[in-house]
C-alpha cells in the first residue's frame, strides 16, 4: 500500500549554515563575501545531504513544506533592543532574566518598551522553556542570509519541476515582540497576532501524511521546538509518524546536550531516528 510522505525541512537557510567562502554571496558594501550570522557547526554538510535525499528519492517523497525562520531588525531577542543600565551594547549571546531587567542590568533602548519587554519575560521564564537569548542579528526578511540554503533549494526546485508540484514556505518570527524557534508557535503568543498562535491548520495537514520526515536548523533549538509542539498536538497522537533526520540536522555549538535530550525524549515517545541513507530506503519502498 502506498504511504504519503511529507518532508518537513526546518529552517535550512543561510544564516544558520557554515558556509564555505565559494558557497556565500558577494556583499558589495564590503568587498567580501557574506557571512552567516548564526552558523551552526555541521550545517552546511548537513544541507548537502538533505539535498541529495531529496534528489534520490524523487516520487517517494509527495510534500515538501519548508519553515522560514524571518525576523526585523529590532526584535526583542536582537542586540538592537537592549543596552546595558548604564547605556552600552549588549552582545549577543547574553542571556536576559526578567529579574535582570528589573534591576536595571539590562533595559530596552527604547525606555517606553520596559513595561512590555518585563511582561515579556515574565511569561517567557513562567512556560519554562527558555531564557531570553540575545541572538546576532539573524534571517533578517530581505536578507541574502533569509535565503534557503542553495543545494537545497536547487534540489527541492528540481522536485517541484519533477512532479509539478508547489514547495509550501511557512514563515514565522516577524513580530519583534515575542521568540518564535517554533515553526507552529511563538513562546509568548501574542493576543493581538494570529500569525504567533498555534498554527492548527498547518498541524491538521502534516497529520495527513503517514511519515513526517523532519530535517533542518538547529536541533538544539528550531528543530526542537517545532517537533515539539507538533508532537503534543498531532490529532492522531500518533508520533511513530514523525522521523527524525539525524545527520540532517545539527545543535548550536554549546546546546548539543539541549539536542540529545530533545531526541532521546521523541524517541522514546515513539518518534523514530534515522540518517539520510535509512530515510531514503524507507522513501523508496513506498515510491
Amino acid at each position: 500500500m502506498d504511504r504519503q510522505n511529507t518532508l518537513l525541512i526546518i529552517d535550512p537557510q543561510n544564516d544558520f549554515c557554515d558556509l564555505p567562502a565559494d558557497w556565500r554571496a558577494a556583499d558589495p558594501l564590503r568587498n567580501a563575501p557574506a557571512a552567516p550570522a548564526l552558523p551552526v557547526s555541521g550545517a552546511h554538510a548537513d544541507m548537502l545531504r538533505l539535498a541529495d535525499l531529496i534528489d534520490a528519492a524523487g516520487d517517494g517523497i509527495d510534500r515538501i513544506v519548508v519553515t522560514l525562520d524571518s525576523h526585523q531588525r529590532y526584535d526583542i531577542a536582537h542586540p538592537t533592543f537592549w543596552q546595558t543600565g548604564d547605556g552600552g551594547a549588549v552582545n549577543p549571546f547574553t542571556a536576559i532574566t526578567a529579574a535582570d531587567a528589573r534591576a536595571g542590568r539590562y533595559r530596552p533602548r527604547d525606555a517606553t518598551a520596559l513595561s512590555r519587554a518585563l511582561a515579556y519575560l515574565d511569561a517567557l521564564e513562567q512556560a519554562g522553556r527558555y531564557t531570553l537569548m540575545v541572538w546576532p542579528v539573524h534571517c533578517e526578511i530581505g536578507s541574502w542570509g533569509h535565503n534557503v540554503h542553495p543545494a537545497v533549494k536547487a534540489a527541492y526546485n528540481r522536485w517541484e519541476d519533477r512532479r509539478p508540484a508547489v514547495v509550501e514556505k511557512i514563515t514565522k518570527g516577524s513580530n519583534p515582540w515575542t521568540e518564535h524557534y517554533s515553526a507552529l508557535q511563538a513562546e509568548v503568543p501574542d493576543a493581538a497576532d494570529e500569525d504567533t498562535q498555534l498554527n492548527t491548520a498547518l498541524i491538521a495537514s502534516l497529520d495527513q501524511a503517514d511519515r513526517i520526515v523532519v530535517a533542518g536548523e538547529a536541533s538544539s533549538h528550531c528543530v526542537k521546538a517545532t517537533v515539539e509542539h507538533l508532537a503534543l498536538h498531532l490529532p492522531s497522537r500518533r508520533l511513530d509518524k514523525l522521523v527524525l533526520v539525524t545527520d540532517a540536522m545539527s545543535p548550536v555549538t554549546g546546546f548539543e546536550s539541549q539536542a540529545a535530550v530533545f531526541l532521546s525524549d521523541l524517541q522514546q515517545r515513539g518518534a523514530r531516528l534515522a540518517t539520510c541513507a535509512e530515510v531514503l530506503a524507507l522513501l523508496r519502498s513506498d515510491a
